[in-house]
């Protein structure tokens, strides 16, 4: 009995060793990373860098020619409209000037008035459009709260009202300025002239109220009319411009949110783009790709204390928001792979990779919008290696 237990058991052993050697061989589950479809709020945006700038800057130049006395003013310095000396020029001995000088002078004065001239139309017309706006943003809220016009409507009229206020501002601005140069260029004619001079200097004063951003002349010499002198703008009424490729322009439409990051604020900033220019340029990237780009111009939402270091020529981080959705169903971007000429993912089930073909709508860096093929909650390998197949089995890293 022994001698039989002894011979049954020694093939047993061998079979064991056998099946443990297979056993050795046979592969086991791929790991994976996994991911879910969820549903939920989707943004597609357009990502690019830009810089702040300010909306209207004024350039002072010498009215005349002459003795440019030293600029004390420095950047950063401020300024006020009708106040501040910013500079001050000891014009030539009238008797010296030739007829040339007279002549230019004198035309500089017909340039101006036709300047502020042509400023009043402009500004009836923006306060017109600024007035239309009003009141069709006033219409679109009053039927926005019965549910007549969309959000996308209300959001379109406030675009517009926003737009017309700032070209209300500009035209404004615009026709301040041509007062201020028609009365600097008929005081300098004068100074053209014999007994125009009393001996004293020729002081250019601020024409608005801001702050100092470049002194192009800061130490005494002979400047002739029309030099630059000085650059003036105000700081805190800044702008965003933002340039992005030509393909991604096209799907920018006025009155899109903006999300501003990393200008050095503990949060982001948000604006509205304002205008999307008509012309483009080329540009060279980093790669040495030349590159169609078009500037998209986006207005600060928020108010000048809530971002009190932000200055010109500053970088930001612009998300561009071109299309928004809530309740969408969206699977990350990770798990898709083309297939056949069609997108596909591993869906598993009980255990196993299924290779699935799904219909995508928008994508963004990290989601992607599923308009068939997948259900809420259905699991999907990310980033699948050569490992992952149909029916191979899988389970998680």
């Amino acid at each position: 009995m022994r001698l039989r237990a002894r011979r049954l058991g020694v093939p047993a052993v061998v079979l064991a060793v056998i099946a443990a050697i297979v056993w050795s061989f046979v592969p086991g589950p791929a790991e994976v990373d996994l991911g879910r479809v969820t549903r939920g709020g989707m943004r597609v945006t357009v990502d690019e860098e830009g810089r702040t700038r300010v909306r209207e800057r004024y350039v002072v130049s010498a009215p005349l020619g002459g003795r440019l006395r030293r600029i004390p003013l420095r950047a950063g310095d401020a300024v006020t409209a009708a106040d501040t000396a910013v500079a001050i020029v000891d014009p030539t001995d009238p008797t010296l000037l030739d007829a040339r000088a007279v002549a230019e002078a004198e035309a500089r004065v017909r340039a101006a008035r036709a300047s502020r001239e042509r400023a009043g139309p402009d500004l009836e017309r923006a306060r017109a459009a600024h007035e239309l706006a009003a009141k069709q943003l006033e219409r679109a809220r009053r039927l926005f709260a019965t549910t007549v016009v969309s959000h996308q409507e209300l959001d379109e009229a406030e675009s517009r009202e926003r737009i017309a206020t700032e070209e209300l501002k500009a035209a404004s601005f615009a026709g301040e300025i041509a007062q201020f140069e028609l009365d600097v260029a008929e005081a300098a004619l004068l100074r053209t002239r014999p007994g125009g001079t009393d001996g004293t200097g020729f002081e250019i004063r601020s024409p608005i109220a801001g702050r100092v951003l470049r002194v192009f002349e800061e130490s005494e010499t002979v400047v002739a009319a029309g030099t630059h002198l000085l650059e003036i703008a105000d700081p805190t009424d800044l702008e965003v411009e933002i340039d992005v490729l030509s393909s991604d322009a096209v799907r920018i439409r006025p009155g899109a949110r903006v999300l501003l990051e990393h200008w050095g604020g503990e949060r982001p900033l948000t604006g509205r783009v304002r205008v999307v220019e008509p012309g483009g340029f080329t540009k060279v990237s980093a790669l040495g790709v030349e590159e169609q780009r078009v500037n998209v111009i986006v207005d600060l939402l928020e108010p000048p204390e809530a971002r009190p270091a932000l200055g010109d020529g500053y970088r930001v981080d612009a998300r561009i928001v071109v299309w928004e959705g809530e309740n969408v169903l969206e699977v990350p971007t990770g798990a898709l792979f083309r297939h056949r000429e069609a997108w596909a993912v591993f869906v598993v089930r009980n255990g196993r990779a299924r290779l699935t073909t799904v219909e995508i709508g928008r994508q963004n860096a990290s989601e992607a919008e599923v308009l068939g093929g997948l259900e809420e909650q259905n699991v999907v390998v990310l980033h699948p290696s050569d490992q992952v197949d149909d029916g191979v089995a899988v389970r998680a890293r």
